[in-house]
């Protein structure tokens, strides 16, 4: 694994070639990157990105979408497939943040994991692009990158590659880096 000097230079050079790097999903609201994410499991964001203006005209509230009947936010979101789970994961997402949460996305690791579908890739992202606290939004293209570029020792398991990246990546410097 390289020093972490080196992965601090990698980073710099990282940020200088995308210095736009941002989520590419669209949202207007906390709770909606939530569910987008939740939409992208094993989609394209432009397919949730043209799913999504879709759902929320139809459930414009967070009390909306914590009301809906799941059989229709299946029709909506069928096309970003696994349609039935993402949609009964957004429904009782959104019972959770309104009964537990008093309507806001919560804003630590533990509570995140405890809202149906969320786990630590989009906790850590919401973490990132909402609170803008430290985040390692580990999937397989963070691992198989950091792998390559000796900043992990190759670890396929993303729990161990975002606790190496926190080791190795200064919080300063981290700014939601995968």
């Amino acid at each position: 694994m390289k020093s972490k000097q080196d992965v601090i230079a990698i980073v710099e050079a990282l940020k200088a070639l995308y210095p736009d790097g941002i989520c590419s999903l669209e949202y207007q609201k906390d709770y909606e990157l939530l569910f987008a994410t939740r939409l992208a499991a094993q989609c394209t964001d432009e397919r949730v990105n043209q799913v999504t203006p879709i759902l929320y005209g139809r459930f414009p509230t967070l009390e909306a979408l914590a009301n809906a009947d799941v059989a229709e936010v299946e029709e909506i979101v069928h096309s970003t497939g696994f349609f039935r789970a993402k949609a009964r994961d957004i429904v009782g997402s959104a019972k959770m943040l309104v009964e537990r949460f008093g309507g806001k996305v919560p804003d630590n690791m533990e509570d995140l994991l405890s809202l149906p579908g969320v786990g630590r890739k989009t906790a850590n992202l919401i973490l990132g692009d909402i609170y803008g606290k430290d985040g390692y939004v580990c999937d397989t293209h963070c691992i198989r990158i950091t792998g390559r570029l000796g900043i992990t020792d190759g670890s396929k398991d993303p729990l161990q590659v975002e606790r190496q990246l926190r080791e190795r990546i200064p919080p300063k410097e981290s700014n939601n880096f995968c």
